[in-house]
């Protein structure tokens, strides 16, 4: 039976069932010029196919919320702010960010003035397709996009800021940028150590430290510097247990991976089972999303080693 069918004498249009689907058409505003006319005997499915969907609850968490401190709705001047860090490619991030930004709303009715903020490693990156529904991408266009690439060309940075584009800045100009944000704001030298670390991760403590305009001689004489040294004794042991983590993110992420995608080849198996704990994670995260094989031959290409 369609969907909708016209009632003798008078045929006017009314609602039957959920078999046929020109009456979706119908039911936008000004489309009814636009929709063949439905006679009693139309088959009702030439403009739309109609199904009933399960949305499936998907679990994300944000990198952050700043919640003003004047209240939880929020006000324009200070709205409650929505943090999310993205560094690396991710086809299907603008989709899932404004699903986690509406879910947040969803769970948080108060809220009435929200901001969106995405810090990205620079504008470059490829987080989704460039056509995208309107409706997202009306949402999009209101997101604040931080690069740091383009944040650390700014002169005059407030010091905080000038330390998140430490891990984009050339190698060139890490030292001076460091010394000049530690300058005025030597507090944040336990934050600047570990991204230190990962830029430079061929030098030795010592040396990263004298970037940090902290002498050698005076290496044990600095707080965070003693606690970074403290840090350094349980690296082996740390190491040993991030190993055994990673082994079993391995061997769970194949088993969710086979019922997803089909037996996957031994080739395969040994490439998932050589990613580092963090890819593993993030594989673990994207698999939700895979409908088959081809989706995981995809994000092995652009992430996998």
């Amino acid at each position: 039976m369609p969907l909708f069918s016209a009632c003798r004498p008078c045929r006017c249009t009314w609602l039957l069932a959920p078999d046929g689907l020109n009456g979706a058409a119908l039911l936008l505003p000004a489309a009814g010029a636009a929709v063949p006319s439905l006679g009693p005997d139309s088959p009702g499915d030439e403009l739309y196919r109609f199904e009933v969907p399960e949305l499936k609850a998907a679990s994300h968490r944000l990198d952050g919320a700043f919640w003003p401190r004047l209240g939880d709705k929020g006000t324009p001047e200070q709205p409650v702010v929505l943090l999310e860090v993205q560094m690396h490619a991710k086809p299907g991030f603008k989709h899932r960010l404004g699903a986690l930004s509406f879910r947040f709303l969803q769970l948080h009715p108060q809220v009435q003035h929200l901001a969106v903020v995405v810090m990205v490693q620079h504008r470059r990156l490829k987080l989704g397709p460039a056509l995208l529904p309107h409706q997202l991408q009306a949402f999009l266009d209101g997101v604040v996009w931080l690069g740091l690439e383009e944040l650390g060309q700014q002169a005059d940075l407030d010091p905080l800021l000038a330390l998140l584009t430490l891990p984009v800045r050339p190698e060139a100009e890490l030292q001076a940028s460091t010394q000049q944000i530690l300058e005025t704001r030597p507090d944040l030298l336990s934050a600047g150590l570990p991204m230190l670390v990962e830029r430079l991760p061929l030098l030795t403590r010592e040396e990263i430290m004298e970037i940090a305009t902290i002498p050698a001689k005076d290496l044990r004489h600095t707080r965070a510097a003693q606690e970074w040294i403290e840090e350094g004794r349980l690296e082996g042991r740390l190491e040993g247990e991030a190993r055994g983590r990673a082994a079993q993110a391995g061997a769970f992420t194949l088993r969710q991976l086979n019922r997803r995608c089909g037996h996957l080849s031994e080739a395969t198996s040994d490439r998932i089972q050589a990613l580092h704990l963090e890819q593993l994670e993030a594989l673990a995260d994207e698999l939700l999303d895979f409908t088959g094989p081809d989706d995981l031959a995809a994000w092995l290409a652009e992430h996998g080693r």
